[in-house]
C-alpha cells in the first residue's frame, strides 16, 4: 500500500484499516509458527504497512492540533 493511498483516508478509514492489518499480521504471525505460512515476506510488508498508518495518522494528528 503505497502512502498516497494511505493519505486519502478519512481518519475513521485509517484507524479501520489500523485495526486490519494488525488482525492481518496477527494471523501471519499464527500461520508461521506452525509452518503454514507461504510467503513469510507478508509480515514485513504488513510491519512496514502499518508503521505508514500510524505515522500519516500522527502528521494528521499533528496538522489537527497546530490550525
Amino acid at each position: 500500500m503505497k502512502s498516497t493511498e494511505i493519505r486519502s483516508l478519512s481518519i475513521e478509514e485509517l484507524n479501520k484499516k489500523l485495526a486490519d492489518l494488525k488482525a492481518e499480521l496477527f494471523n501471519l504471525r499464527f500461520q508461521h509458527a506452525i509452518n503454514q505460512l507461504e510467503n513469510p515476506m507478508r509480515i514485513n510488508a504488513v510491519k512496514k504497512d502499518i508503521a505508514r498508518v500510524k505515522t500519516i495518522m500522527k502528521e494528521m494528528d499533528g496538522e489537527s492540533k497546530s490550525n
